[in-house]
């Protein structure tokens, strides 16, 4: 199947406005995820879907491909749906801008299901959550699958309740990254959102209550995936790339 990776990227977000285009140890942040994207075996291109004429000119200014979409768009998944609408794909991976970090593994575990099973619609990753403290954080999204990999469901709750709680408990944490097959995310992204994506504040929730299934891989890599949200967030990857460029040196 020829896949292609899209990285949604807009200027105006709320919290860090411009976060897209913020310095990190020399290079802009959404250069280090598509040079991290662009690693992934599985895909064939990789594209950086925007409405901002900055964000535009950044990418093509160190030779990435763009295609400029509406500013109307509120998700990620609707501007990445808008850019290859018209692309000649099969599979669509939406991986998201503001995580630099991303590892190119990801995106290939996330490929997996397509080859493996013709009849895969949407995929994603999930990894064993290995501090329990993160059993009660809602910003830890859990998700319980079924006996051949399929979300049952995911919350920002601790999934499963261990009422009975056996010795081998084992709570896994949401990746979020996605893939589609081009149908299915056209299809997705034209469904109205859903009462329990609303609640839970989780865009994933309309697939499953329009029945449509989600595969999960489970992931090897306990790696940390930083969404860069707030400065904060900005500060703590600086940091983490410049102790793995120190360690790099050293070698």
């Amino acid at each position: 199947m020829r896949s292609v990776g899209v990285i949604p990227a807009r200027f105006n977000s709320s919290r860090l406005e411009g976060k897209a285009l913020k310095d990190i140890n020399g290079k802009p942040m959404v250069q280090h995820v598509y040079e991290r994207a662009r690693r992934a075996q599985g895909l064939a291109d990789v594209l950086v879907a925007t409405d901002d004429d900055r964000i535009r000119d950044t990418v093509e200014g160190f030779g990435g491909k763009v295609i400029m979409t509406s500013p109307k768009h509120t998700t990620g998944t609707d501007r990445v749906a808008e850019a290859v609408e018209g692309l000649d794909v099969e599979v669509v991976v939406n991986i998201q801008g503001d995580e630099p970090l991303i590892d190119p593994m990801l995106i290939d575990e996330c490929l997996a299901p397509f080859d493996a099973n013709p009849s895969t619609e949407i995929a994603t990753v999930m990894k064993l959550v290995q501090a329990e403290a993160a059993y009660s954080d809602p910003a830890v999204v859990k998700v319980v699958c079924d006996l051949s990999g399929r979300a049952l469901y995911f919350s920002r709750s601790l999934l499963p309740f261990p009422r009975n709680r056996p010795s081998d408990f084992l709570v896994y944490e949401h990746v979020g990254i996605y893939a589609y097959t081009k149908e299915s995310l056209l299809r997705f992204s034209r469904l109205a959102p859903t009462p329990l994506e609303k609640i839970e504040g989780l865009e994933q929730l309309r697939a499953l209550e329009y029945g449509i299934p989600i595969h999960v891989v489970k992931t090897q890599w306990q790696g940390e995936m930083v969404s860069v949200d707030t400065l904060a967030d900005l500060e703590k990857v600086r940091l983490i790339m410049a102790m793995s460029a120190k360690l790099g040196d050293r070698k």
